[in-house]
């Protein structure tokens, strides 16, 4: 099988460690977070916690897809990183990717970073209203997305498991992961205020990040309100008409 590599010149040194832990990935390193769709895994180096994303073999399409025609999930995680970080956007440190393929078929992934000693992800956000300082991380989340905008950054899996948040002496900083699906462009009014529209189901989160934003962009509160809630709710009939669909074709499945 075919291997392709690419690591950070900061870490060229440490060339060895890597082909070792990604050689033995399956016997070494700690267990982290949710294992269902990819499995996370942290490594110690140096004093640092690294942390290394393993994608699933794709499906047979994929497969020959990433094989020929489409950059892997790993290589965009790490291009992606690199072009925040030079935005002055923050994302966990890339440090490498790894691939592996056959003449005809793509097979497995990974993607290296250093690991954000993380205090909350937007998701405790939309589960404990009694989080301390809960409006004022909600707005400083909106300035944060609006940062983004003004960059060009659309970010297409912006969800609330998609952004760490780390209280510092000033405020709060955060830090964009799972980053294989991402456009850097110029975005219209529209585009920007349906970027929202993954985050949560709750109409008073969406006032508090419709007030901000409206700060942000100098547009009207109730324009983007109004758009920013019906982007939100056509998501969540779409999200659960799919859940729906997926149940029953189990179901056809289970009895075919």
């Amino acid at each position: 099988m075919k291997r392709k590599k690419e690591i950070h010149n900061s870490f060229k040194a440490s060339d060895a460690f890597f082909d070792d832990i990604i050689n033995n990935f399956d016997t070494k390193g700690e267990d982290f977070g949710n294992q269902d769709r990819n499995s996370l895994k942290l490594f110690q180096l140096e004093g640092k916690t690294i942390n290394v994303k393993s994608f699933k073999i794709p499906n047979i399409v994929n497969q020959i897809a990433y094989r020929f025609f489409r950059k892997s999930k790993a290589q965009r995680s790490y291009e992606y990183a690199n072009k925040l970080t030079e935005l002055n956007i923050g994302t966990p440190r890339p440090i490498a990717y790894y691939e592996f393929k056959t003449l005809s078929l793509f097979k497995k992934s990974y993607y290296i970073s250093e690991q954000v000693d993380d205090d909350l992800t937007y998701r405790e956000l939309t589960t404990n209203f009694d989080y301390p300082d809960h409006e004022s991380i909600l707005r400083a989340f909106t300035r944060f997305t609006f940062n983004l905008h003004e960059k060009g950054i659309h970010f297409l899996d912006h969800s609330p498991g998609n952004t760490l948040i780390k209280k510092t002496h000033t405020g709060y900083d955060f830090f964009l992961v799972d980053l294989n699906r991402m456009e850097f462009k110029s975005l219209n009014f529209a585009t920007r205020v349906k970027n929202f529209s993954k985050l949560t189901i709750h109409k008073s989160m969406v006032e508090v990040m419709s007030d901000e934003y409206a700060k942000c962009t100098g547009e009207d509160y109730r324009k983007i309100f109004d758009l920013m809630w019906k982007e939100t709710e056509d998501f969540q009939a779409k999200f659960y008409r799919k859940k729906r669909l997926k149940r029953k074709l189990k179901f056809w499945k289970k009895y075919d």
